[in-house]
Protein backbone atom coordinates (compact mmCIF):
# COMPACT_ATOMS: atom_id res chain seq x y z
CA UNK A 1 0.00 0.00 0.00
CA UNK A 2 2.96 2.18 0.84
CA UNK A 3 4.67 1.46 -2.16
CA UNK A 4 1.48 2.63 -4.35
CA UNK A 5 1.67 5.73 -2.82
CA UNK A 6 5.23 6.33 -3.57
CA UNK A 7 5.00 5.40 -7.02
CA UNK A 8 1.94 7.63 -7.79
CA UNK A 9 -0.71 4.39 -8.43
CA UNK A 10 -2.60 5.70 -5.36
CA UNK A 11 -3.20 9.12 -4.56
CA UNK A 12 -3.60 9.94 -0.48
CA UNK A 13 -5.83 12.21 1.17
CA UNK A 14 -5.87 11.90 5.12
CA UNK A 15 -5.24 14.37 7.59
CA UNK A 16 -3.73 14.89 10.30
CA UNK A 17 -6.17 15.30 13.37
CA UNK A 18 -3.66 16.92 15.67
CA UNK A 19 -1.22 19.31 16.18
CA UNK A 20 2.28 18.34 15.29
CA UNK A 21 4.66 20.86 17.60
CA UNK A 22 7.94 21.32 17.00
CA UNK A 23 10.00 19.63 19.79
CA UNK A 24 11.51 23.15 21.34
CA UNK A 25 7.40 22.75 22.83
CA UNK A 26 8.17 19.47 24.20
CA UNK A 27 11.29 20.30 25.86
CA UNK A 28 10.06 23.87 27.25
CA UNK A 29 6.52 22.99 28.22
CA UNK A 30 5.34 20.67 31.42
CA UNK A 31 3.64 17.76 30.02
CA UNK A 32 1.76 18.63 33.85
CA UNK A 33 0.57 21.62 32.15
CA UNK A 34 -2.66 21.14 30.12
CA UNK A 35 -3.97 24.08 30.11
CA UNK A 36 -5.75 25.18 26.67
CA UNK A 37 -5.32 28.65 26.63
CA UNK A 38 -1.91 30.24 25.73
CA UNK A 39 -0.75 32.88 28.90
CA UNK A 40 1.85 35.81 27.60
CA UNK A 41 2.82 36.16 30.69
CA UNK A 42 4.62 33.06 31.68
CA UNK A 43 5.25 32.61 27.99
CA UNK A 44 3.25 29.61 27.63
CA UNK A 45 1.68 28.84 24.06
CA UNK A 46 -1.39 27.02 24.82
CA UNK A 47 -2.32 23.72 23.25
CA UNK A 48 -4.02 22.80 20.58
CA UNK A 49 -5.44 24.01 16.55
CA UNK A 50 -7.92 26.24 18.83
CA UNK A 51 -5.41 28.34 21.17
CA UNK A 52 -2.11 27.33 20.48
CA UNK A 53 0.16 30.38 19.22
CA UNK A 54 3.66 28.82 18.24
CA UNK A 55 5.44 27.63 15.61
CA UNK A 56 4.07 24.57 14.19
CA UNK A 57 5.82 21.56 12.05
CA UNK A 58 2.60 20.64 10.59
CA UNK A 59 -0.88 22.25 11.45
CA UNK A 60 -4.32 20.25 11.99
CA UNK A 61 -5.86 19.03 8.98
CA UNK A 62 -2.69 19.20 7.06
CA UNK A 63 -2.00 16.48 4.52
CA UNK A 64 -0.62 15.56 0.61
CA UNK A 65 -1.97 14.79 -1.90
CA UNK A 66 -0.77 14.53 -5.87
CA UNK A 67 -3.23 17.02 -6.28
CA UNK A 68 -4.24 20.21 -6.15
CA UNK A 69 -6.61 21.76 -5.42
CA UNK A 70 -8.43 25.15 -5.12
CA UNK A 71 -11.73 26.78 -2.97
CA UNK A 72 -13.98 29.93 -4.29
CA UNK A 73 -16.84 31.20 -2.66
CA UNK A 74 -19.98 30.95 -4.31
CA UNK A 75 -22.56 32.53 -1.44
CA UNK A 76 -22.11 33.28 2.04
CA UNK A 77 -24.04 36.11 4.33
CA UNK A 78 -21.96 39.15 4.99
CA UNK A 79 -24.30 40.33 7.96
CA UNK A 80 -26.22 38.32 10.37
CA UNK A 81 -28.78 40.75 12.43
CA UNK A 82 -29.24 38.94 16.28
CA UNK A 83 -32.95 39.68 17.47
CA UNK A 84 -33.02 40.94 20.44
CA UNK A 85 -36.47 41.97 22.64
CA UNK A 86 -37.98 45.44 22.92
CA UNK A 87 -35.80 47.23 25.18
CA UNK A 88 -32.91 44.68 25.64
CA UNK A 89 -29.95 46.46 27.51
CA UNK A 90 -27.74 46.22 24.04
CA UNK A 91 -30.20 48.67 22.16
CA UNK A 92 -28.64 51.40 25.02
CA UNK A 93 -25.25 50.28 25.00
CA UNK A 94 -22.52 48.82 23.42
CA UNK A 95 -22.35 45.33 24.46
CA UNK A 96 -19.28 43.07 22.77
CA UNK A 97 -21.86 39.83 23.43
CA UNK A 98 -25.38 39.13 24.25
CA UNK A 99 -26.64 35.81 26.05
CA UNK A 100 -28.59 33.10 24.19
CA UNK A 101 -31.82 32.71 24.65
CA UNK A 102 -34.34 30.45 22.55
CA UNK A 103 -36.34 33.56 21.42
CA UNK A 104 -33.07 34.82 19.82
CA UNK A 105 -32.57 31.40 17.59
CA UNK A 106 -35.30 30.58 16.18
CA UNK A 107 -34.30 30.37 12.43
CA UNK A 108 -31.21 31.85 12.87
CA UNK A 109 -29.01 29.56 10.77
CA UNK A 110 -27.24 30.26 7.15
CA UNK A 111 -25.74 28.30 4.37
CA UNK A 112 -22.57 28.46 2.76
CA UNK A 113 -21.98 27.60 -0.67
CA UNK A 114 -18.76 26.91 -1.80
CA UNK A 115 -16.64 25.62 -5.20
CA UNK A 116 -14.32 23.03 -5.47
CA UNK A 117 -11.56 22.40 -8.61
CA UNK A 118 -9.13 19.92 -8.24
CA UNK A 119 -6.58 21.58 -10.67
CA UNK A 120 -3.94 18.88 -10.84
CA UNK A 121 -3.95 16.26 -13.61
CA UNK A 122 -5.15 13.10 -11.31
CA UNK A 123 -8.63 12.05 -9.46
CA UNK A 124 -8.34 12.39 -5.99
CA UNK A 125 -10.79 12.94 -2.67
CA UNK A 126 -9.97 16.23 -0.86
CA UNK A 127 -12.01 16.89 2.81
CA UNK A 128 -12.78 20.34 2.89
CA UNK A 129 -12.70 21.99 6.46
CA UNK A 130 -14.95 24.90 7.43
CA UNK A 131 -13.33 27.48 10.04
CA UNK A 132 -14.45 29.72 12.50
CA UNK A 133 -12.92 32.87 13.99
CA UNK A 134 -14.91 34.81 16.38
CA UNK A 135 -13.41 38.00 17.70
CA UNK A 136 -11.41 38.11 20.68
CA UNK A 137 -13.61 38.17 23.64
CA UNK A 138 -14.09 35.40 26.78
CA UNK A 139 -11.60 33.63 25.63
CA UNK A 140 -12.91 32.54 22.60
CA UNK A 141 -9.99 30.29 20.76
CA UNK A 142 -8.16 31.27 17.52
CA UNK A 143 -9.52 28.85 15.45
CA UNK A 144 -12.60 26.42 15.18
CA UNK A 145 -13.71 23.82 12.87
CA UNK A 146 -17.15 24.16 12.44
CA UNK A 147 -17.62 21.64 9.85
CA UNK A 148 -15.90 19.33 7.23
CA UNK A 149 -17.02 17.34 4.33
CA UNK A 150 -15.19 14.94 1.71
CA UNK A 151 -15.32 15.39 -1.80
CA UNK A 152 -14.01 12.94 -4.97
CA UNK A 153 -12.99 14.76 -8.34
CA UNK A 154 -11.43 13.84 -11.34
CA UNK A 155 -8.83 15.72 -12.77
CA UNK A 156 -9.40 19.25 -13.80
CA UNK A 157 -13.02 18.62 -12.44
CA UNK A 158 -15.34 20.95 -10.33
CA UNK A 159 -17.71 20.13 -7.10
CA UNK A 160 -19.67 21.76 -4.41
CA UNK A 161 -19.82 21.90 -1.01
CA UNK A 162 -22.75 23.11 1.85
CA UNK A 163 -22.04 23.57 5.11
CA UNK A 164 -25.16 24.95 7.25
CA UNK A 165 -24.24 27.18 9.91
CA UNK A 166 -26.53 27.57 13.17
CA UNK A 167 -25.21 31.02 14.31
CA UNK A 168 -26.67 30.15 18.21
CA UNK A 169 -25.33 26.76 18.60
CA UNK A 170 -21.72 27.39 15.84
CA UNK A 171 -20.84 30.47 16.36
CA UNK A 172 -21.70 31.20 20.40
CA UNK A 173 -18.61 31.01 23.09
CA UNK A 174 -19.08 30.58 26.80
CA UNK A 175 -18.21 33.12 29.10
CA UNK A 176 -16.32 33.01 32.43
CA UNK A 177 -18.91 32.18 34.30
CA UNK A 178 -20.39 29.43 32.13
CA UNK A 179 -22.94 31.51 30.33
CA UNK A 180 -23.71 31.28 26.75
CA UNK A 181 -22.83 33.95 24.51
CA UNK A 182 -22.95 35.12 21.25
CA UNK A 183 -20.26 37.83 20.43
CA UNK A 184 -21.07 40.62 18.18
CA UNK A 185 -19.23 42.09 15.59
CA UNK A 186 -16.90 40.60 12.70
CA UNK A 187 -16.21 36.96 12.57
CA UNK A 188 -14.12 35.19 9.87
CA UNK A 189 -14.84 31.94 8.08
CA UNK A 190 -12.19 30.54 6.33
CA UNK A 191 -11.75 27.27 4.20
CA UNK A 192 -8.08 26.99 3.11
CA UNK A 193 -6.45 30.15 2.23
CA UNK A 194 -10.12 31.67 1.21
CA UNK A 195 -11.21 34.21 4.05
CA UNK A 196 -14.77 35.24 4.16
CA UNK A 197 -15.72 38.22 6.79
CA UNK A 198 -19.37 37.81 8.57
CA UNK A 199 -20.46 40.73 10.83
CA UNK A 200 -22.92 39.72 13.62
CA UNK A 201 -24.84 43.13 14.83
CA UNK A 202 -28.21 43.63 16.81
Amino acid sequence: AIADVIFGFYNPSGRLPVTWYPQSFAINVPMTDMNMRPNPATGYPGRTYRFYTGDVVYSFGDGLSYAQYEHHLVQAPKLVAIPLDEGHACYSRRCKSVQLLPSHCQDLAFDVHLGVQNAGAVAGGHTVFLFWTPPAVHGAPRKHLLAFDKVFLGAEQAGSVVFRVDVCMDLSVVDEVGNKKLPLGPHTLHVGNLKHSLNLSI
